[in-house]
């Protein structure tokens, strides 16, 4: 390990795919990051035609773009956190974590298993979400399912609190470190998420916020959290902090867009403009 890797800084390299429309992706990992005080580099692996109303095309990068961009970065730069998103194919995760292994063996892994758009939209493969499953989850340091992702990954149904549990404990079971899945996709309020570490179960609420404004909201949260771990916060203080920031980042937003709009990463500069 090199001298610029020894100490915790805020370093975030970002393995996903770009959104043309800003709302998600790279664009709102970076803004995310910044926001949560660290640093953001990127490995980007999917040009995407995207606006809020869907995704219309998905250009991937070759394969070798993507880990030369990792490498670079790696070498130079150092990270104190990984936080992978869309990945798409599995050829790409799987030379994604032998990279991962080989040149950041004990870096926390932030796994934001991104499957399906907000739109609906399919993002990755049958056999990406295998690699995933017995590649990336496996010491992940967290990973941070919606509903439906939880569902795919651990064939537990997932429409409760419950169903939450039971979901977070398989993939404990998998050797994840730390699960929190999300229950944004379940119906009712409060709404809900459950994150389960080797240290215990801790359950946060929040109210749901009538809004069409939900466009990135699965990249922020987990940028942001990889932003705190990447400076030292404990898995609980990392998954609060995030929370409290995209909770803000929904109720600010500016309604953008004629399907769903992205959230407002940048709120906490207008509290800065304001003092």
């Amino acid at each position: 390990m090199t001298s610029n890797q020894t100490e915790s800084r805020g370093r975030v390299l970002v393995i996903a795919g770009s959104d043309s429309g800003g709302g998600a992706g790279i664009q709102a990992d970076i803004k995310a990051i910044m926001a949560m005080g660290g640093y953001a580099m990127t490995a980007i692996t999917a040009i995407t035609v995207q606006d809020t109303t869907g995704v219309h095309a998905v250009h991937a990068v070759p394969v070798e773009t993507v880990i030369a961009q990792m490498r670079v970065c790696l070498r130079d730069i150092g990270a104190d956190a990984v936080k992978t998103g869309m990945l798409g194919r599995a050829d790409l995760v799987e030379e994604a974590a032998e990279t991962l292994d080989a040149l950041a063996p004990a870096v926390p892994r932030i796994i934001d298993p991104v499957m399906v758009a907000s739109s609906g939209d399919r993002l990755i493969d049958r056999r990406a979400v295998e690699s995933i499953s017995s590649l990336l989850i496996p010491n992940a340091a967290l990973v941070t399912p919606n509903a439906p992702e939880a569902e795919i990954l651990t064939g537990k149904s997932v429409d409760g609190v419950n169903g939450q549990r039971r979901a977070a404990e398989a993939l404990l079971e998998r050797g994840a470190k730390g699960a929190l899945v999300k229950g944004g996709h379940v119906p009712g309020s409060p709404i809900t998420d459950v994150l389960q570490t080797e240290h215990g179960e801790w359950l946060f609420e929040n109210r749901r916020i009538d809004t069409s404004s939900t466009h990135g909201t699965g990249c922020t949260l987990a940028s942001a959290i990889a932003a705190r771990i990447a400076q030292a916060d404990a898995m609980q203080e990392a998954v609060e902090a995030g929370r409290d920031y995209l909770f803000r980042a929904i109720e600010t937003a500016k309604g953008f867009g004629q399907g769903h709009g992205p959230v407002h990463h940048g709120w906490k500069l207008d509290m800065a403009d304001e003092r």
